[in-house]
């Protein structure tokens, strides 16, 4: 009979462990899903807003002529609209004839990535985000913050990857 007077002690005992531990769980959860876009796209690869990196020619980064592979041709990516190379996680766009931007294309938000680029805007499908082609500021949806501005270079007719 000790037993069972122990055995009820010893319940919330393990409801409380359980608890924490699922706390513990859901905080590391959340910590992972905030960082991990932060990571993602804030390491490699980006300019600091207002670069001039993006600009035809002007970029002096004196990197030389090597700025990577050709991800698109010019003519591919549409004035007052853009295209989306899921494998490179990049959105570049045309906002205005002949000035190209590229940025993030993983969603501030939670992490997807986005699916669209119309009417001025880049779209993430998973909750409806929206970004400028502009400078990539959030227009509409649950993104805290913008998509981060991507180096690219763009010589002759050829859009490339860095500076």
């Amino acid at each position: 009979m000790t037993s069972a007077s122990f055995h009820p002690a010893a319940g919330p005992a393990r409801r409380t462990v359980v608890a924490a531990a699922g706390a513990a769980g859901l905080t590391a959860v959340l910590a992972a899903c905030g960082g991990s876009d932060e990571d993602a796209s804030g390491d490699t690869g980006t300019a600091p807003p207002g670069s001039a990196s993006q600009e035809a020619g002007d970029d002096g980064s004196g990197g030389g002529g090597d700025a990577g592979a050709a991800l698109a041709a010019t003519a591919d990516i549409p004035e007052g609209g853009g295209k989306i190379f899921p494998d490179q996680k990049v959105v570049v766009t045309q906002p205005a004839a002949g000035d190209f931007k590229a940025f993030s294309a993983t969603c501030t938000h939670q992490g997807c990535a986005v699916k669209s680029v119309a009417d001025g805007v880049i779209h993430c499908p998973c909750h409806n985000s929206s970004f400028s082609i502009t400078d990539g500021s959030v227009q509409g949806g649950p993104a805290p913050k913008p998509l981060p501005a991507v180096q690219i270079t763009v010589s002759g007719d050829s859009v490339r990857l860095g500076g």
